[in-house]
């Protein structure tokens, strides 16, 4: 008798919940369109390429639409200017190089102008430089303490710049494909992490949590390519770089409001259209190899 009487009264909990359900048809309001930038120069070898685009309302998951007839330019300190042109007219605005010139030198410090409907953006940004990235090794590990399946751990080493702050921002390619989860946005300051590092990694090895950052959740197989580039960055890249990943991040029971990531591009009118996005540039040092006997290491840890 008690568990019928208490299957009774579930089922009738749950009835009266489910009557009480409502369905609410949310209905934001798009707001005004703004100008959003994707804009990453380095000191890289070919084209650089600016993207453009409007923004889209808050639900809409299609493609943003390009923002075309735009003059885009970037000046260096030294007086060059460099013009970027859509000559598809799809919002990628390219700059070609002639001869052997690249864009970006190390020490320089680059102004992006941008004239869009009537508004002019700027924004400025310095490269930095990078360490060169001295090896890559793999170790032989289990995916998991439980799991009988293998895989190789990838391992890069590079030592921070000395006597001085430097920002960082990993990426990392399998078999030539950009590996961009979320969680693979890798960033580091003199080589370790940020908030607690008080110059104690400076001029150092990077530390191991970074250096085996590089690895997809599955590790890699026998004879896989591994492609790292080493980045550097400004303070306010860097910035940029961690609240990005927060807000991607950012779900399950603790998640906090979303809010805006601060952008660099500034209107020169005060009181006319904001824009969204970012424009850093970087000195790049890249490293590869692929999983092969002659790389494979030995390690207890």
């Amino acid at each position: 008798m008690k568990s019928i009487l208490l299957f009774s009264l579930l089922a009738v909990a749950i009835l009266s919940l489910d009557s009480c359900t409502t369905v609410i048809d949310a209905q934001l309001d798009t707001g005004p369109v703004h100008l959003s930038v994707q804009g990453i120069l380095t000191n890289q070898p070919g084209s650089q390429t600016i993207i453009l685009t409007q923004t889209a309302a808050y639900f809409d998951s299609s493609t943003p639409p390009a923002a075309t007839s735009a003059t885009v330019t970037v000046t260096d300190d030294a007086g060059k200017t460099y013009r970027f042109l859509d000559a598809k007219n799809t919002g990628y605005y390219v700059w070609q190089p002639t001869g052997k010139d690249t864009l970006g030198h190390i020490g320089r410090t680059y102004q992006l102008t941008i004239g869009y409907q009537g508004e002019t953006y700027r924004a400025s940004s310095k490269v930095n430089p990078v360490p060169p990235i001295d090896s890559i090794i793999f170790v032989k590990r289990k995916r998991s303490p439980l799991s009988k399946i293998e895989g190789y751990r990838a391992e890069f080493y590079a030592n921070d710049i000395p006597n001085e702050t430097d920002y960082y921002r990993v990426r990392f390619f399998r078999n030539g494909e950009l590996q961009n989860k979320p969680n693979n946005i890798i960033t580091s300051q003199d080589g370790g992490f940020r908030g607690n590092n008080n110059g104690v990694t400076d001029g150092l090895t990077f530390i191991v949590p970074i250096r085996r950052a590089i690895n997809p959740d599955s590790l890699y197989a026998l004879n896989d390519n591994v492609t790292v580039e080493l980045h550097s960055l400004t303070l306010e890249a860097i910035n940029f770089w961690q609240q990005t990943r927060t807000q991607i991040t950012n779900g399950g029971l603790f998640a906090t409001p979303p809010v805006n990531v601060p952008t660099n591009i500034i209107n020169d009118n005060a009181s006319g259209r904001k824009a969204t996005g970012f424009f850093m540039t970087s000195a790049v040092r890249t490293r590869s190899a692929s999983v092969v006997p002659a790389n494979i290491r030995v390690r207890e840890d």
